[in-house]
């Protein structure tokens, strides 16, 4: 079960997205080998829906290029690229309060057998995927698992939605607190004998006599675990399988990072009673569905290899098709 978009082409080549429709595309195979009849309903591939959570993926940061929208406007767009990331496994678990918790592992970025532990090789074998480097699952609905193997594709994310991506930030080392915390420092002036940024009082003399826990002061930055939240997607290229987000990202290039959807723009709001099955209140104007419940690469293959929002167009930078 796929889905297909509907999509326009621009007098540069590259389509552009202007809707987004599920519709049901069954193989030749399928029906010569189901000797039984099925109705409709059950023939119908599962919808997504705004109280659906679908999987995320895990790509490397490529770095970073410029982008112009259609009124000439520049802005920073970062690349991410997806190295054969497959699913691994499907996780059902009960917790003691008696509630399911489901999710979806993925693994990304082959490696070699020799340097794979044996535990990890029956894993993987299991799966019927490669040895893989990087291994992460992401929470999901009990109605968004995905068949073990899967490759997912960048075409998983529509051009025009928003998205999280979490990431370790790069380490700075022992910094002050004026570029740790951004304080402001001390006077400059006459009277202040070589503090000009320093953090000043730390404590409180005798009472309470201490420092109080959680006081910012000076240590070690970064190198710690980020989201950046509501990213816009302005453009899906599925034959390199690259996700063009607009802005920056924690991380250095060709760091491991990770991508889903948007939980404030999107999944956030369906909790809310008077979004609830209004996908206009859900997703961005103009994208009317999400592949559910996932962009495989076979869906890839069905749609055009470059897809970028209507509001953007390509960089001068990029090389023409």
């Amino acid at each position: 079960m796929l889905s297909v978009w509907a999509l326009q082409r621009s007098s540069t080549g590259i389509c552009r997205l202007r809707c987004l429709h599920t519709s049901a595309i069954t193989s030749a195979a399928q029906v010569a080998s189901s000797s039984k009849t099925t109705t409709p309903a059950e023939c119908a591939p599962p919808k997504w829906t705004p109280d659906s959570l679908r999987t995320g993926v895990i790509a490397r940061k490529r770095g970073m290029i410029a982008m112009w929208n259609d009124q000439g406007a520049r802005f920073p767009v970062t690349v991410l690229q997806l190295e054969n990331c497959q699913v691994t496994a499907n996780i059902r678990t009960i917790r003691r309060d008696h509630t399911e918790y489901h999710a979806v592992q993925v693994a990304a970025s082959d490696r070699p057998v020799k340097t794979t532990t044996r535990q990890m090789l029956g894993h993987f074998r299991r799966a019927g995927v490669p040895p893989k480097r990087i291994v992460k699952e992401f929470p999901v609905t009990p109605d968004a698992h995905v068949p073990v193997g899967t490759t997912l594709s960048a075409i998983h994310f529509v051009p025009g939605q928003y998205v999280d991506v979490i990431a370790n930030s790069i380490g700075k080392g022992f910094q002050g607190g004026m570029k740790r915390w951004g304080f402001h420092g001390l006077a400059a002036s006459h009277g202040v004998s070589i503090s000009h940024r320093s953090s000043g009082s730390a404590g409180n003399s005798q009472d309470p006599g201490r420092v109080w826990p959680g006081k910012k002061m000076a240590g070690r930055m970064g190198n710690k675990r980020v989201t950046t939240q509501n990213l816009a997607v302005v453009r899906v290229d599925s034959a390199l399988d690259l996700i063009f987000v607009r802005g920056n990202i924690p991380g250095v290039d060709n760091a491991q990072v990770l991508i889903r959807d948007a939980k404030k723009k999107m999944n956030a709001l369906s909790s809310h009673n008077q979004a609830k099955g209004l996908y206009e209140k859900v997703l961005p104007k103009g994208v009317d569905d999400l592949p559910f419940p996932a962009g495989t690469a076979e869906l890839a293959k069905t749609l055009p290899p470059v897809i970028e929002a209507p509001a953007y167009r390509r960089s001068p930078f990029t090389p023409p098709e």
